[in-house]
């Protein structure tokens, strides 16, 4: 007999309401005295088979007509018929059993006489239980399970053939019956939909498919394999079995139709998808004619790498050429290859040339014109305005590229740009320095003494357009203000960090020191790294160790990074690991910070000079020096003094002979200091203020959120230096971040990208966070929400 219930409540997922259909057949016959001994469920086309392992879960009393198998509750007719009559020990029922009976009609059990035999046992259940069949005795499929009012769900479901088919798919891939009736309740249920369900990212599947297409394959089984083909063919033209992996490629770099979405998810999350590159770059590059639109080749990984190879070229083509030659030859190289920035490969670092060529082209264009002035005071102006971005953008430059081949075309260039340049600056403060005598005198006031809750952080070989990179890091703690002075002649680590440190007027130097390392004045004792922690201390300065906090109410000194030592052992690697090296500065400001310092003061000995293939070389008879460094050396008595001889300014007794523009007194050397340029002697003095921001109250505004695949741009009113931009689930846990990495707000604007595209469309909060980190706002978003 057929078996009809009340609709269920919209709030269950439909493999509950199923459950509950099945269950309260049991019931439907009210006006008999006997309970239902069980409910058959007739299945001739087995369209529910694939739903009974996850309905046996929701239901214990289910058991199916099946191959012996008595853990999994299925067994033949006979076996159930025992079952259910409690005969069996280790099958019990805590409510009516339901019986599956796939390939098996209702009409079939009617019909006793004709019956199979081996279904007789179940036959005359019918009589002491219940169908479970619609009103009209026929067969629960599914599609009218689904859209039945009589007994069904009630659902707005098509009737197509394709639906109908994609309906199949969802109940054996296992999505259907977790569907909410809520969700489902005023929607139409087509194929379209369906498939959706199936694959809600087919773009995201496509490229792990390509990423790995016989793994995928076998992780999603027959069904989703069958829906992400069929998805394929109509929405992006190809056949994945016929076709292939490497048409899909073909097809990703034209970006054509919906291709060009596959190509934007691709770009912002290529690094989930590592194997894709390997396609594409086995594409060769298509025939373009004489004037090729650059946006039709940037999907291509060769093209890129012709064009990598052809600047490789023009840029070592430039050792031949001088500097004004070069200069015009990098600019034309730059017009020329400067659109493959905006390439994916250059973010991928498969461009690191036209990477460098950006430098490349500032060096090009400012080096032109080297600091001006007629005294020292002039020409370190000079440098402070419009001199040091020509030495920074050369160490980005250097920092682009590290294969040798590629670190021999950049160095070929900048060395016929840059060498000119730095020689001439050179030149122009030696002459005027001669004029003068010398460097003009340290103001001991104003830059060695330290105050009352001051904590003084001495970094070896902190250069001044590398301070100006270190400002911009540090100003995410607080105010960092830079300052330029001369330090010490020579500039040398053991007479300049003397030089700057807070007890400089209790140093002195004899004639003695011909190594140039200073003495206590009071006991004459060398100034080693002892004795200065020891003087220190005497004088009421706290000398602290690595990650020691001291006191901050008192006065400290400590020290922090290792410029200068790297900078000897690895040349023009430093350029590359540069910040690595202000990473470890940042972090002892920090450490200090939180401990409580309120004002820090960052001062160094010397800067450097950095040339690939090494400095020209100059000569100095050996039998006229004491002692020679790179770029000085002391002359002994009997030496007649060279044009550029200065005494040392601890001691002026020692005479002091220095390498005239940037040339040294060893050959070969791309690292040194020593001698007498701008590079070297004047250095920076930074001044971080954090008494100044504690206690101060930031207001902002999240004035918009915009959304490109999984970057968004983020605009907030009132930002200040300082403030940064993340995407958190958890607002004040920085652990549930989903960015790639925290952005700072540069003009009230920030880029930001998550960084697993498996969280495209969740619902996340983008936050505004102060200096420490506190958060100042927040909105909440979806991740690629158009």
């Amino acid at each position: 007999m057929a078996a009809t219930r009340q609709q269920p409540s919209s709030s269950v997922q439909i493999g509950t309401a199923l459950a509950s259909a099945l269950q309260a057949a049991a019931k439907g016959n009210s006006l008999t005295a006997t309970p239902a001994a069980a409910v058959l469920w007739p299945d001739k086309e087995g369209q529910w088979l694939t739903a009974l392992p996850d309905l046996k879960k929701l239901m214990p009393s289910l058991c199916m007509l099946g191959a012996y198998d008595p853990a999994k509750r299925t067994g033949p007719s006979i076996w159930l018929k025992c079952a259910i009559a409690g005969l069996i020990p280790e099958v019990q029922f805590d409510s009516v059993p339901v019986v599956y009976l796939p390939g098996v009609s209702r009409a079939e059990l009617r019909a006793i006489e004709s019956c199979q035999r081996d279904l007789q046992p179940l036959a005359e259940l019918q009589y002491r239980g219940v169908f479970w069949s619609q009103a009209n005795a026929k067969d629960w499929t599914l599609s009218a399970f689904l859209a039945s009012k009589n007994g069904g769900l009630g659902l707005d479901v098509a009737q197509d053939k394709a639906t109908q088919e994609a309906l199949r798919q969802a109940l054996q891939a296992g999505v259907l019956l977790e569907c909410s009736l809520d969700d489902l309740k005023g929607r139409a249920i087509n194929a379209e939909w369906l498939l959706g369900l199936l694959a809600p990212n087919p773009t995201r599947d496509l490229l792990q498919w390509m990423n790995e297409p016989e793994a995928t394959r076998k992780q999603w089984g027959d069904v989703l394999w069958e829906v992400f083909a069929k998805r394929c063919k109509a929405d992006y033209g190809f056949d994945p079995v016929a076709d292939g992996a490497l048409v899909a490629a073909e097809r990703l770099a034209k970006r054509e139709g919906k291709w060009a979405a596959a190509f934007v998810l691709y770009s912002d999350s290529f690094g989930s998808f590592p194997n894709v590159f390997n396609l594409l770059a086995k594409l060769q590059t298509p025939q373009m004619g004489l004037f090729p639109e650059h946006a039709h080749l940037s999907g291509y990984p060769q093209a890129n790498e012709l064009e990598e190879s052809a600047l490789r070229g023009a840029l070592s083509s430039c050792a031949s050429m001088d500097a004004s030659a070069a200069r015009a030859a990098v600019l034309d190289a730059e017009q020329e290859h400067g659109h493959r920035r905006d390439w994916l490969w250059a973010r991928m670092g498969k461009s690191p040339l036209v990477a460098a060529l950006e430098h490349l082209a500032d060096v090009a264009s400012r080096s032109a014109t080297a600091p001006i002035g007629q005294t020292p005071a002039e020409l370190a102006q000079s440098y402070q305005e419009t001199g040091w971005p020509v030495d920074h953008a050369a160490l980005q430059a250097l920092a682009c590229v590290h294969t040798k081949s590629d670190l021999g075309a950049v160095g070929a260039a900048l060395r016929v740009m840059y060498l000119p340049w730095m020689e001439e600056a050179a030149r122009r403060l030696q002459e005027a320095v001669k004029a003068s005598g010398g460097l003009p005198p340290m103001q001991s006031t104003q830059t060695t003494d330290i105050n009352v809750g001051t904590c003084a952080i001495f970094v070896d070989g902190l250069r001044y357009d590398v301070a100006v990179q270190l400002q911009q890091r540090l100003s995410v703690l607080g105010p960092a203000s830079l300052s330029a002075r001369w330090t010490s002649l020579p500039s040398v680590t053991a007479s300049g960090k003397a030089w700057c440190s807070p007890v400089a007027t209790y140093i002195t130097g004899t004639a003695e020191d011909v190594e140039f390392e200073p003495r206590v004045s009071a006991d004459g004792k060398p100034l080693s790294s002892p004795n200065l922690r020891k003087l220190l201390s005497e004088h009421g300065v706290q000398p602290l160790y690595q990650h020691e906090s001291g006191d901050p109410q008192g006065r400290a000194w400590t020290e922090a990074g290792d410029l200068d030592h790297y900078g000897h052992e690895h040349g023009v690697r430093l350029a590359r690991d540069l910040d690595t090296q202000l990473g470890q500065v940042v972090e002892r400001v920090s450490e200090l910070r939180d401990a409580g310092w309120k004002r820090i003061r960052i001062v160094t000995d010397h800067g450097w000079l950095l040339m690939p293939g090494g400095l020209p070389k100059s000569d100095l008879p050996k039998h006229q020096v004491e002692t020679r460094w790179g770029r000085c050396a002391v002359l002994k008595d009997s030496a007649h003094a060279t044009p550029l001889t200065f005494g040392w300014d601890w001691c002026k007794d020692v005479q002091v002979a220095y390498a005239p523009g940037i040339s040294s007194f060893t050959a070969g050397v791309e690292y040194t200091h020593g001698g007498i340029s701008l590079q070297e002697c004047l250095v920076p003095v930074m001044e971080l203020d954090f008494a100044s921001v504690a206690g101060t109250t930031d207001s902002v505004t999240i004035q918009s959120v915009t959304w490109k695949g999984l970057r968004c741009t983020v605009i907030v009113e009132g930002a200040s230096a300082g403030h940064r931009v993340d995407i958190r689930t958890k607002a004040a846990l920085a652990s549930s971040s989903l960015a790639a990495s925290v952005k700072s707000l540069e003009g009230g604007k920030a880029s930001i990208a998550v960084a697993d595209d498996e969280h495209m469309g969740s619902v996340a909060l983008v936050v505004v966070l102060s200096a420490d980190d506190e958060v100042l706002q927040k909105q909440a978003t979806t991740v690629g929400e158009q």
